[in-house]
């Protein structure tokens, strides 16, 4: 290594201090988190200097509590005020278990705008770069677009994504502990409180799953989806019928393929306030075929009636199911 190239490093490890101090601060913003996301894109190395300083401080934090477990408030404090190269040096013995690709946000940053959608509710955003953003039923999320990068949290709920590509401005989905990277695409994300689901329609994403738990981002390719549900990551191709299926709330109809009763009643539980409860757990498991209005649960309802010979009771705003 020549010493131009030491001393680059140097100044990128300082950099990334600069950066992972900021951050710990209170008057951290949406501008913030964009500006230092696009720092880290802009060079891998950038990215593996933040990833060092970061490992660095989390191991300076957890020795601090072994040595002071009495004074627990003072932690992080104590931890910061360690000096550059001391942390820089714990870096450098864990930063090979960290995987030289991952960057790992989950701060959520003070929303710039915020939008939402009621039970039953869906709607389009057409964002000013040409991008436009389909929520469905009972969805929040927030969008910010700040210096060179487009930045989205998708609280809950599910969204249908069609991005303008820009390679100088990325558009980056933050859901959970997980980050969407665009790369020319149309997705569909669908966040659930222990299933999260992105199910690539179009171009390409990238995929970063937290904690270290992947070395490397997955790329997918149009037709792959990948479900992320406690430790577990899956990936899987999907068929044109499958993806009929998953899109087809874009339509306003909810299509069932082989769907356990139980399952159906769930979904349309997500559109109406009017809720579907399985009375008899002996028919939770039949299977039901079609295409149904997702606003109509009576239609349905009527359906599983003729279909199985179910009994229908309506009673206090719900449609009881049974034999």
């Amino acid at each position: 290594m020549t010493a131009a190239t030491r001393s680059s490093a140097r100044d990128t490890d300082q950099c990334a201090a600069h950066w992972l101090e900021r951050r710990h601060r209170e008057d951290w913003s949406a501008s913030d988190e964009a500006e230092l996301i696009a720092w880290q894109a802009a060079d891998i190395a950038n990215r593996i200097a933040y990833l060092r300083v970061e490992a660095a401080w989390t191991r300076a934090h957890r020795l601090s509590a072994l040595r002071r477990p009495a004074q627990a408030s003072g932690l992080i404090a104590a931890a910061t005020r360690l000096p550059f190269l001391a942390r820089f040096a714990a870096a450098v013995v864990v930063v090979a278990a960290l995987g030289s690709g991952l960057m790992f946000l989950n701060q959520k940053p003070d929303p710039l705008t915020t939008y939402t959608t009621a039970v039953g509710e869906r709607r389009t955003l057409a964002l000013a770069d040409g991008s436009s953003v389909e929520m469905n039923t009972d969805t929040v999320l927030r969008f910010a677009d700040k210096g060179k990068t487009r930045i989205v949290w998708l609280d809950k709920g599910e969204a249908f994504f069609n991005v303008r590509h820009n390679d100088t401005h990325p558009f980056i989905v933050m859901v959970g502990n997980h980050r969407v990277t665009d790369l020319g695409t149309k997705f569909l994300i669908r966040s659930e409180p222990k299933r999260l689901k992105v199910l690539l329609v179009e171009g390409s994403i990238r995929f970063d799953a937290p904690d270290g738990r992947m070395r490397e981002p997955l790329l997918l390719a149009p037709g792959d989806s990948v479900t992320a549900k406690e430790n577990t990551i899956i990936v899987s191709r999907n068929s044109e019928r499958e993806l009929v299926r998953d899109l087809g709330w874009r339509r306003g109809v909810l299509v069932f393929d082989n769907t356990t009763l139980a399952e159906a009643s769930a979904e349309f539980n997500r559109y109406n306030r009017e809720k579907i409860v399985i009375a008899d757990p002996a028919i939770a498991a039949l299977r039901i075929n079609g295409t149904f209005p997702s606003e109509d649960v009576t239609v349905f309802a009527r359906a599983t009636r003729q279909l199985f010979e179910l009994r229908i009771v309506e009673q206090d705003g719900k449609t009881l199911l049974s034999r």
